[in-house]
Parts: C-alpha cells; sequence; structure tokens
C-alpha cells in the first residue's frame, strides 16, 4: 500500500478494501470503532470515498493490529494522534510499550522457530542414516 498517488485522488470502500488487502466490512469495523483520524468522506450519493491520508492511517492500523496491538489500544493511540499537538510524550510510550510486547513476541516466535528446526535436523539425519 505504500505505493499510493502523492495527489488526493479518492477511493470507494471497495478500491480503499483492494488497496489496503482489507474487507470492505473490516474497513467500516474500523470506521465504527473510533480507529479512523477523521469521519470518512462521502461523495454526493452517501458513499464512502477514502483519501490518501485516510489509507495511510488505515496501513498504520493494520499494522499495529497484526502486531497484537490491541484494538483499545489503537483507539487510544488514535485518540492522541486525532488531539494534535502535545501528548507526543504519550504517544511514544505507548509505541514504545509496544515494541516491547512485539520484541518479547518475536524472541518467543524465534524459540519456537528453533525447536522445530532441531527437530527437522533430528529426522533429517534419522533418514539420512536410513537411506
Amino acid at each position: 500500500m505504500s505505493a499510493l498517488p502523492e495527489t488526493s485522488p479518492s477511493y470507494s470502500i471497495a478500491e480503499a478494501a483492494a488497496l489496503s488487502g482489507l474487507t470492505t466490512h473490516t474497513l467500516r469495523y474500523y470506521e465504527r470503532d473510533g480507529l479512523l483520524l477523521a469521519p470518512v468522506g462521502r461523495a454526493s450519493t452517501g458513499h464512502r470515498r477514502y483519501d490518501v491520508e485516510d489509507l495511510r492511517w488505515i496501513e498504520m492500523v493494520t499494522r499495529l493490529r497484526s502486531t497484537g496491538m490491541p484494538v483499545r489500544e489503537v483507539r487510544r493511540y488514535a485518540d492522541l494522534v486525532r488531539a494534535g499537538d502535545g501528548n507526543e510524550a504519550e504517544r511514544l510510550e505507548l509505541l514504545r510499550e509496544h515494541r516491547r510486547a512485539v520484541l518479547q513476541q518475536l524472541a518467543e516466535t524465534t524459540e519456537h522457530l528453533g525447536a522445530i528446526d532441531r527437530k527437522i535436523g533430528i529426522y533429517t539425519d534419522r533418514l539420512r542414516q536410513d537411506a
């Protein structure tokens, strides 16, 4: 999604879903649950129109969620960003806390992967001996 144009086109919800890799249901959920920074624009027909900034923010939300940040923490982060300047220290601490959690999860996953690799090695060696 980082190949978005610099100009300000707008995208239907189906186009935004395709660009973000999310479903239209997820985009509506993000909007309804207060995870977006601003209300999504509307066409004269009332249909949602996402701009590049919306899609960039959705990409950030998706990254936070994909790395295990709870919805309530994503909402807290969005609230802080929406509030504007003056709370950068709180935003930084929230992201640092999440980074620590992601690093811990990564270390655990790496340890589990090592155990799987050791088992693969055992079976590989066993099959070589039998051949």
